[in-house]
């Protein structure tokens, strides 16, 4: 009786989880568990994986025990057939590995340049002022990594995977995968600038001589702008280049302005991916997702591994807050725990935060924690819980306050009603973020610090003096807390 592909691919599973052992159960799951058969047709089995990076881990670390299985199954003429998912669909050209033979394919884009250097001359910078000389080799910077953020302490679920994995391959042999450059994406509080912190630790750790960088698509931007205004430019884009792992966080708020930046960015990024350096992005959407960025920026984000974080699932939940007590060196009965993580069901953030709160009512009102406090504490939680303030968010608020398009504060237009409404958007973004004057005039019209100022003085005269701006202000704060 001719065999079914499903059954085959069982059998298969069977034998490598054998070979793997018990003490590489986690390997299986995060390695083989995820494939699925797709049909077998004269001795090729075909098997669908989520990624290329996924098919390249496979071929470069279980090639061998992938030829043994099949072997064993389909006999010496068995072949197996990769179906890598791509957007969402599987792929119409499926990579064809054919087991008795020991080639892979090449992936990796070996393209490089010789750029000359002079090799006599050294620099020690401080990152508060970046710039160096055009032509020096090495450049010892501030790395500015957070040291609690660690792979070590990135809880690893079904939700983040693939990402967490990737991020050990990446600091392994930086810019030396096919995964480069690395964009890391998901919504708010998901881990991205977690893992990504941690990606840059563990690559430091694990390679001394590497020049790693993070910085957040905010600090970039203000840094391009500033360079700008002092005729330094080529020094910031020089400075860039030096780089050999570089991290930019949160690279949706270029969309829609910071064309200069956008334009910068993408000279630093072709030089760095022809040297083979590393580049790794966060985002909180997928490439497919993104709008407002340059087309062929936007189109370099394409080129490597596209990895998402998702929401945790309740046991992800409750290894998080487990590792959390373990690492402060607090002890909680699992029901309080098991309690916090099916009610708190968003984000990583959100879960901390709310563990954090039961702590700190436990220990100011001197209460044990039980059950029923948890119960006290979570309900107020989840109710108070306020929406992250972002200066697109406040734009967005005030806009509909006026019945105004969105993009009516980055147009140049000086009607009175817009004008109003961009100093308003300006004045809260002040108060409410911890953005820099320059950051939030960038995102409210390209605008410089100097009219951020003029506008908050503004608004706060026009708040003493005019009864009806008065209220509007008023009203306004209203809606940012509800």
């Amino acid at each position: 009786m001719e065999k079914d592909y499903k059954t085959v691919w069982a059998n298969c599973l069977n034998i490598i989880k054998d070979n793997l052992g018990k003490e590489n159960e986690q390997v299986y799951h995060t390695w083989f568990e995820p494939i699925v058969p797709v049909q077998l047709e004269d001795s090729v089995l075909t098997i669908q994986v989520p990624s290329q990076f996924f098919y390249e881990w496979l071929e470069q670390h279980f090639i061998d025990l992938l030829k043994q299985t099949i072997r064993r199954e389909l006999g010496p003429s068995g072949m197996l057939k990769y179906s890598i998912v791509m957007d969402q669909s599987i792929s119409d050209a499926p990579i064809l590995t054919k087991l008795p033979s020991t080639g892979t394919r090449q992936l990796t884009n070996n393209r490089s340049q010789e750029i000359p250097f002079d090799l006599n001359r050294e620099g020690n910078h401080d990152f508060a002022n970046p710039f160096i000389i055009p032509g020096i080799k090495k450049v010892k910077v501030n790395s500015q990594l957070s040291e609690s953020y660690t792979l070590e302490n990135f809880v690893e679920g079904d939700c983040n995977r693939l990402a967490r994995a990737a991020g050990y391959a990446v600091a392994d042999n930086p810019g030396k995968t096919a995964f480069n450059p690395l964009l890391l994406h998901g919504s708010v509080g998901l881990g991205k600038t977690h893992l990504a912190n941690a990606i840059g630790l563990k690559t430091k750790e694990m390679h001394p001589d590497k020049t790693v960088l993070y910085v957040t698509s905010e600090q970039f931007m203000q840094q391009y702008a500033d360079a700008g205004k002092n005729k330094t430019t080529n020094d910031f884009i020089h400075f860039y280049e030096m780089i050999d792992v570089l991290i930019i966080d949160d690279i949706q708020f270029w969309a829609n302005k910071a064309p200069g930046t956008q334009e910068a960015f993408f000279h630093i990024f072709n030089y760095l991916h022809q040297r083979n350096n590393q580049i790794i992005i966060t985002s909180d959407k997928s490439p497919s997702e993104m709008s407002g960025l340059e087309p062929r920026l936007l189109s370099r984000l394409k080129w490597g591994l596209s990895a998402d974080l998702q929401a945790p699932d309740v046991e992800t939940r409750i290894n998080i807050l487990k590792r959390k007590l373990e690492n402060d060196g607090i002890e909680m009965p699992y029901n309080v725990i098991e309690y916090i993580a099916y009610n708190i069901n968003t984000n990583v953030r959100e879960l901390e935060g709310a563990l954090v709160s039961l702590v700190a009512q436990s220990s100011l009102n001197r209460k044990q924690i039980t059950l029923d406090l948890a119960k006290q504490m979570i309900d107020k939680f989840v109710k108070n819980t306020s929406r992250e303030i972002t200066i697109d968010y406040i734009q967005k608020v005030v806009c509909d306050y006026f019945n105004l398009p969105i993009d009516s504060i980055q147009s140049r237009t000086r009607k009175r009603e817009i004008v109003q409404a961009r100093q308003l958007a300006m004045y809260f973004a002040k108060k409410m973020t911890k953005s820099s004057l320059a950051i939030i005039g960038l995102q409210c019209g390209n605008k410089d610090h100097a009219t951020v100022l003029h506008a908050c003085k503004t608004v706060s005269n026009l708040t003493e003096t005019d009864k009806q701006f008065r209220y509007w202000v008023e009203d306004l704060e209203k809606k940012f807390k509800e």
